[in-house]
């Protein structure tokens, strides 16, 4: 006799692998934040290009081999500029949305904006490590996951409107504002222990709401090209850019905040 599925049950199908791949890109995570330097730099190179050959593949699910040739290029780029500090990534950064733009594709000029905001979170990440600190790094990890753990069980739990149903017909405002409510909690706790002025406080939500976004854009891009994951590389998650969406918009945010005040987070 089948066992009858239940509507509650089914809610809830996602969570074991969810919290098993969570799990162990949380181990590893934790061990690249704490050496840095070339370690570090390798594992953001890698999460780049992986997501750059995710948005090839989308966009252009035929041209494997370019796809692969993309992500090369991105990953190259990322290690002349952030190894080799002479090589300006004003000179080699626009080779990606380059190639974006110059081959056969869905959604052109979105998915070489695209790769720009990848490849500017990669280069961000690297740098918020190495000028900033552990803290300030843990901290924009930090309300990425918690704005996207409080959402999804928000938004199970408590339902109701949804936040833009046409592009992302799962989050709700429930789930979107318990993110924000769960990234200024996180905030607080950096200030009490020292870390920033008040100030985090109320950045941290500005920074989930660009988490936010960026998974409603990576949304956008999959139901106009009729995907449901960017690959199939993560259980539980679907692909690496399915997972970082959301830590790609937050990133983007920070660099361009970076560019009029300096982060009230520091150590």
């Amino acid at each position: 006799m089948t066992a009858r599925v239940t509507p509650a049950a089914n809610r809830w199908a996602d969570l074991k692998p969810r919290l098993l791949s969570a799990l162990v890109m949380i181990g590893i995570g934790a061990v690249e934040i704490w050496l840095g330097g070339w370690w570090f730099l390798l594992l953001i190179t890698l999460l780049t290009a992986v997501m750059i050959w995710e948005l090839a593949r989308l966009t252009a699910p035929d041209a494997k081999a370019a796809a692969l040739a993309i992500a090369a290029v991105a990953a190259a780029c990322l290690l002349a500029d952030e190894g080799w500090p002479s090589v300006s990534a004003w000179l080699v950064f626009p080779l990606v949305p380059l190639v974006f733009l110059i081959t056969p594709r869905r959604v052109q000029r979105v998915s070489a904006a695209l790769s720009v905001a990848i490849l500017v979170a990669g280069h961000g990440l690297f740098v918020l490590r190495d000028e900033q600190g552990t803290a300030a790094m843990l901290w924009l990890l930090g309300v990425v996951v918690v704005s996207d753990v409080m959402g999804y069980f928000a938004g199970r739990i408590l339902a109701g409107p949804k936040f833009w149903p046409a592009i992302s017909p799962k989050k709700t405002w429930s789930g979107t504002v318990a993110g924000w409510l769960g990234a200024a909690g996180l905030g607080l706790w950096f200030v009490q222990q020292g870390y920033g002025s008040l100030w985090l406080v109320a950045l941290s939500p500005m920074v989930a709401f660009a988490g936010q976004m960026g998974d409603i854009a990576e949304s956008w891009l999959k139901r106009r090209v009729g995907a449901k994951d960017s690959s199939h590389l993560i259980p539980g998650h679907g692909g690496v850019m399915d997972r970082f969406d959301a830590l790609v918009g937050a990133m983007v945010l920070v660099m361009l905040l970076t560019r009029i005040f300096p982060l009230p987070i520091g150590g």
